[in-house]
């Protein structure tokens, strides 16, 4: 049958094309597009000009520091975002019939992985021979919906709906500094926490009433650059006990030894959690942790 003229021909499109589509129309930005898609932001400008030619519609408006989904666009991109649900459902599904050959993807918070996990995981090697594990080290909760990640370690349970989560450990949390600070009259002690973009963790929650008025002498969002600056005396930090414990350079107050302890939950998309290779790795990351809880708590 012969399409009728002016309508657009499905067969020739490159169905790519509308990922770049609902990407642009969720950045805004060439460049924030390109950097989330991996790609030069020509190519992002040239596949949303292909996909216009095809359609017969302008979809953006080129402002000069943004694009604006024109009402066209704005009426497609519905459209569009199930198309794409689709898509990455479809790939979840792949991942869920693979082997035990191939990469897992971990999201997990970067000191945590780097100071606990990495190396415990090292151990269990033999288990995992023909996997590739890639951890990607992020304070964000990576979406795996859209496949960001397999697997995610959190701090917290995981807000979106739909994934299935576990507890697997609790992390405590206590009260360190450099040797010598806690000699010094309370009233005299200066402080370490997290900054604007975590005051709201449970251990800068604690801290926060704990300081009472007592002046910081450092802020960061960064675990690791925090027990840098407690190990180098800048003063008196909340840290969980598997950066803490058992190093020379730093002491932990007996009266606050334990000032909170958080749960450390596992996330997997449920088409994901299928796939033997990802099933491997989770029961890896339990037993590791499981095998260790007393070091974290």
């Amino acid at each position: 049958m012969q399409k009728s003229i002016g309508q657009p021909d499905a067969a020739a499109f490159d169905w790519d094309d509308i990922r770049y589509f609902v990407e642009l129309a969720r950045q805004g930005k060439l460049s924030a597009t390109a950097r989330v898609l991996d790609v030069e932001h020509s190519t992002v400008a040239r596949r949303i000009g292909t996909l216009e030619t095809r359609l017969g519609v302008r979809l953006f408006d080129r402002l000069p520091k943004r694009w604006v989904l024109t009402v066209d666009g704005d009426e497609l991109l519905a459209q569009a975002r199930k198309v794409e649900d689709e898509a990455l459902a479809f790939a979840r599904a792949g991942a869920g019939a693979a082997t035990l050959r191939g990469v897992v993807r971990l999201s997990a918070p970067p000191t945590f992985a780097h100071a606990f996990l990495v190396p415990r995981l090292a151990s269990a090697r033999a288990r995992w021979p023909a996997i590739t594990l890639e951890i990607i080290g992020e304070v964000r909760q990576a979406d795996l919906y859209r496949g960001e990640a397999d697997l995610a370690l959190r701090m917290s349970r995981p807000d979106q709906g739909g994934l299935a989560a576990r507890p697997l450990a609790q992390t405590g949390y206590g009260l360190y500094a450099a040797p010598g600070w806690f000699e010094r009259p309370t009233e005299e002690w200066e402080f370490i926490g997290y900054g604007e973009a975590m005051k709201e963790t449970p251990q800068q929650a604690w801290l926060a009433k704990f300081v009472a008025g007592r002046p910081y002498a450092f802020w960061t969002n960064d675990a690791a650059a925090m027990l840098a600056a407690c190990r180098a005396g800048l003063g008196v930090a909340v840290l969980p006990h598997f950066l803490g414990r058992g190093d020379p350079m730093l002491v932990l107050h007996p009266d606050y030894a334990q000032v909170l302890s958080r749960p450390l939950w596992l996330a997997v998309h449920p088409d994901v959690r299928r796939s033997p290779r990802v099933t491997l790795m989770a029961e890896l990351l339990a037993e590791v942790l499981q095998a260790h809880a007393a070091l974290l708590a």
